[in-house]
């Protein structure tokens, strides 16, 4: 049974009418979420930089300590033999007998520069209180770093060689990082000399931006690859999949026929075997229950007609006997009128049984015509009057003026005499209200009864045939079982809802929802599922309420029943009718 929109787009309407309904940032994660490869690959994709990136970082953090270890140990080395070179030249210098030391230091710096060969080059600086002498005049003589100068210059008798890092900075070219050592040159009767040993790192740091380069290239490629290798991979799973999927939609379209291709002898396979096996025992099952069904229509048709001529034959005899049952005594009399009661009963059971096998052979037929609802409902509480009497039922009609719509007047006047009768049989000769609304694509009618009631679970179960909430109580009425059940099938064929709602004790309301064009769609009811009475405080309009007269004053205990005023009322009644 088709109850409409879901409640959730009618809250999102009414919140915000002007609102999108799908906005762009939904658009990648509904691609997200329907894709599985693009899944696998985005996954991969993240994971392989993640891994690749920690990779590169470590691997050029152990690369940088390698190369500057092996640079500082070979630049101590140097550094050391050639300060133990100068320092032997000066020991083994005489003083006096030399009178120009800018000559010697001179010599000196030419001969430890000279040592260098071509284990990497380094420049050499000393400092005294003659000046400053440098091994190439390409080096500037900030290269020193300040704080070395100063630990050095601080301990002049201190002979260990000390060491910095440093920017060489050179006339000739850009400035590169590089490591300075320093000490002091012992020299008898002066104050000694402070020598510094600076060593350029723009091999090293080449080699370590060449290294960078080439994790970077390796990186990327590595990830692109692994990208590439998870999509294919994805594919090849998924594609079974898919076929799967497309497959199972025809065999849901009625395709029963259709199979799956088999390849190899994995899972995949498996699954494609499976799924045709499936296929096969569906297509078996249905074509069983197809030949089943149209047996059964076949034997209600058959049976219904060929009861018709024993039916007219009983008929005539039991009127002859009803006829004349003042002629019987008590019992026969008494008998002759159950007689006529029964076959009034049967008559009304197979009349419903050929309804019921048109219905199943899809051979009902809508003839729809304009017709005004407040005739229509005149019609059935003329026909149900002498029953409601019976009852002692009082039968309300609430009603907002002229209603018209594009309905078959008889299969309507059928429902609506079904679902009075109904109310009439269950609501314990309590009052029962008929409600009428409409707008611009709809109009809707509820039969509510205030009696006995069912449980909310036997909502839908109300329209299976033969049903009864309670299989202890009889029908004082004597209807078919077959009355809701016909009524669903003529809503339908109108392309209109019929819903029910009922509470124990509280009694229960079906209303009715046909639209005003044939062939129109529904999308709302103009009227809730959840009575009125329980959503507002308010009491319904007294009976002798007349049709197109303006409500009563609030105060006056009327109530209101224009569809603007039912917004709330029926939000709530469509709520309740997708909750249950």
């Amino acid at each position: 049974m088709t109850d409409g929109p879901d409640v959730t787009d009618h809250l999102e309407l009414l919140i915000d009418p002007l609102q999108p309904r799908h906005r762009w940032w939904r658009l990648p994660v509904d691609a997200w979420q329907r894709s599985l490869p693009l899944r696998v690959v985005s996954t991969t994709f993240v994971a392989s930089v993640i891994v690749m990136v920690l990779g590169g970082i470590l691997l050029m953090q152990q690369a940088a300590i390698g190369v500057l270890n092996a640079k500082d140990q070979a630049a101590n080395g140097q550094a050391n033999f050639a300060v133990r070179t100068a320092q032997a030249q000066l020991d083994a210098l005489n003083i006096d007998s030399d009178t120009n030391i800018n000559d010697t230091l001179a010599g000196i710096l030419t001969d430890i520069s000279d040592k260098s060969g071509s284990t990497g080059g380094y420049y050499v600086i000393v400092e005294s209180q003659l000046g400053t002498q440098k091994s190439s005049n390409d080096i500037s003589e900030t290269s020193v770093p300040q704080n070395l100068r100063q630990w050095v210059q601080a301990r002049p008798n201190d002979t260990r060689l000390w060491k910095a890092p440093t920017e060489v900075r050179t006339l000739s070219g850009q400035n590169v990082p590089g490591e300075a050592f320093g000490t002091t040159l012992q020299v008898p009767g002066t104050e000694g000399y402070q020598v510094y040993v600076i060593f350029p790192m723009e091999q090293e740091a080449e080699t370590l931006r060449s290294l960078q380069q080439a994790v970077v290239i390796t990186g990327a490629v590595l990830i692109f690859l692994l990208t590439f290798i998870a999509g294919l991979v994805a594919r090849q799973v998924v594609s079974p999949i898919r076929a799967a999927r497309r497959a199972a939609e025809r065999l849901a379209s009625g395709n029963l026929e259709d199979r799956m291709t088999v390849r190899g002898k994995d899972d995949l396979a498996r699954l494609a075997l499976s799924m045709n096996y499936m296929a096969s025992e569906l297509q078996k099952q249905i074509t069983q229950l197809e030949e089943l069904s149209r047996v059964q229509q076949r034997f209600v048709t058959d049976v219904s007609h060929e009861l018709r001529t024993p039916l007219t034959t009983v008929r005539m005899a039991a009127e002859m006997l009803y006829e004349a049952r003042e002629d019987f005594d008590p019992v026969a009399a008494r008998s002759a009128e159950l007689l006529q009661v029964e076959l009034d009963r049967f008559e009304s059971l197979l009349t419903d049984l050929l309804e019921i096998s048109r219905f199943d052979a899809g051979a009902a037929v809508l003839a729809p015509a304009q017709t005004d609802i407040n005739d229509l409902v005149d019609r059935v509480l003329g026909g149900t009057a002498s029953l409601a009497a019976s009852s002692n039922t009082e039968i309300r009609v609430h009603s907002p003026g002229e209603i018209t719509a594009e309905i078959d007047s008889r299969r309507i006047e059928r429902v609506l005499r079904n679902l009075v009768v109904n109310a009439i049989e269950h609501g314990e000769s309590r009052p029962i209200d008929i409600l009428l609304a409409s707008d611009e694509d709809a109009v809707a009618i509820a039969v509510r009864d205030h009696g006995v009631g069912f449980e909310a679970a036997q909502a839908k179960q109300v329209f299976h045939r033969f049903w009864r909430a309670d299989p202890s109580r009889e029908r004082r009425i004597g209807g078919t079982g077959l009355g809701l059940s016909i009524s669903m099938e003529d809503t339908r064929l109108h392309g209109g809802w019929l819903n029910a709602w009922g509470r124990p004790g509280r009694g229960a309301q079906f209303r009715v929802t046909l639209p005003r064009r044939a062939g129109a769609i529904l999308q709302q009811s103009p009227l809730p599922l959840v009575p009125r009475d329980l959503i507002s405080p308010l009491p319904l309009p007294p009976a002798d309420e007349q049709p197109g007269l303006p409500p009563a004053p609030p105060e006056q205990g009327s109530q209101l029943h224009d569809h603007d005023h039912d917004l709330a009322g029926s939000a709530i009644g469509n709520e309740a009718e997708d909750l249950r």
